[in-house]
């Protein structure tokens, strides 16, 4: 049952992605010819607003194709006023960034519903601190309550450590002790600190540690839960294929759909939030994925869009036919490495 849970997540996930390039085609009045859930052999469809929809036999990702648009030949042009490719270069990077956004829009509302459930977060309340540390020579004690850091309401342990991470020169800090509200000013030290990419990095901090105490998310906070947890996700994972492309991480760590599919699974095993957690960072990734600049990807169409408008002229039909195979090669070699790490760990 979770493994069809998982699938059935892959499979909105990039049904909300293609639904994005199709309401942005159709504002800008290109005709959909296909829409598509999954590759290969089509096993079911239907007509309807001048669309075949279809469910294929590899529910590995999906597709629409647009009139005078198709990636297997990039020469299938049309002249039709509804075709694609007589839309202007800023019209059809509206429809190629359609697809992202609505997976960082998807993202974002998953969050969201997350955050109406109440999920627990740390509380802003100090635990242990390290001798000889800032805190200590201030004053501050254990389970003192911060409240305000430079005049910012502080309501989580995560907040706070933002505040003082992100800040610059002496803080004040306002903390509840016995019911009562005391002023301190301190002035955070660098020290040595783990990223979430598990790297050393140096951080502002004033040494303190969490007492454990948690509490239920309110609602009146769901919407920036949602919007801090969204640039969080894109931000990791942003940093994460930058890290990739330049070697950082190695490629024995890109995984595939299996990996995927994995953890999706455990995931639905653990409750709904963990099914709509792991699925808005699934739906993040599609996202900035689909931005870099494949030409089998949005973001090599985007690329060539770009070339058109800055050189005044569409790139030539052989180079279209050369990076546009150069592109799926390169997919394709990324999607069976992706397959073959995936594989190799369920054997290991």
């Amino acid at each position: 049952m979770s493994w069809l849970v998982s699938l059935l997540v892959l499979s909105f996930l990039i049904f909300f992605h293609e639904l994005g390039h199709f309401f942005a085609a159709r504002v800008m009045g290109v005709r959909v010819k296909v829409f598509s859930i999954g590759f290969g052999k089509k096993i079911a469809s239907f007509e309807w607003k001048n669309t075949q929809w279809r469910i294929a036999m590899i529910p590995l990702g999906g597709y629409v194709q647009m009139k005078g648009q198709d990636d297997t030949d990039p020469t299938a042009l049309s002249q039709d006023s509804d075709s694609y490719n007589v839309k202007k270069p800023w019209q059809r990077i509206f429809i190629l960034l359609a697809g992202p956004f609505a997976n960082f829009v998807l993202a974002l509302f998953l969050f969201w519903l997350i955050a109406l459930g109440g999920p627990q977060v740390l509380s802003p309340v100090i635990g242990e601190i390290v001798k000889d540390s800032p805190a200590q020579q201030a004053g501050l004690q254990s389970q003192d309550i911060v409240t305000q850091i430079n005049g910012i309401k502080i309501e989580t342990w995560e907040e706070m450590a933002k505040a003082i991470s992100d800040s610059s020169g002496t803080l004040s800090i306002v903390v509840e002790r016995d019911n009562y509200l005391q002023n301190f000013t301190i002035s955070p030290q660098m020290r040595e600190a783990r990223n979430d990419f598990n790297e050393s990095v140096q951080r502002r901090m004033i040494g303190i540690g969490a007492a454990g105490v948690s509490k239920t998310l309110e609602v009146e906070n769901s919407f920036k839960y949602a919007w801090d947890k969204t640039v969080w996700a894109s931000t990791l994972i942003f940093g994460g294929v930058k890290r990739l492309i330049l070697g950082d991480v190695p490629a024995k760590e890109l995984g595939g759909v299996i990996s995927i599919v994995t953890i999706t699974a455990d995931a639905s095993a653990q409750g709904w939030m963990a099914v709509f957690f792991f699925a808005a960072l699934i739906s993040v990734n599609l996202g900035i994925l689909n931005l870099l600049p494949i030409p089998a990807l949005d973001g090599g169409h985007i690329m060539f869009n770009l070339y058109e408008m800055i050189f005044r002229r569409a790139p030539s039909e052989a180079m279209l036919v050369r990076l546009t195979i150069g592109g799926w090669v390169l997919l394709i070699a990324l999607m069976a490495l992706g397959l073959y790490n995936d594989i190799t760990r369920l054997i290991g």
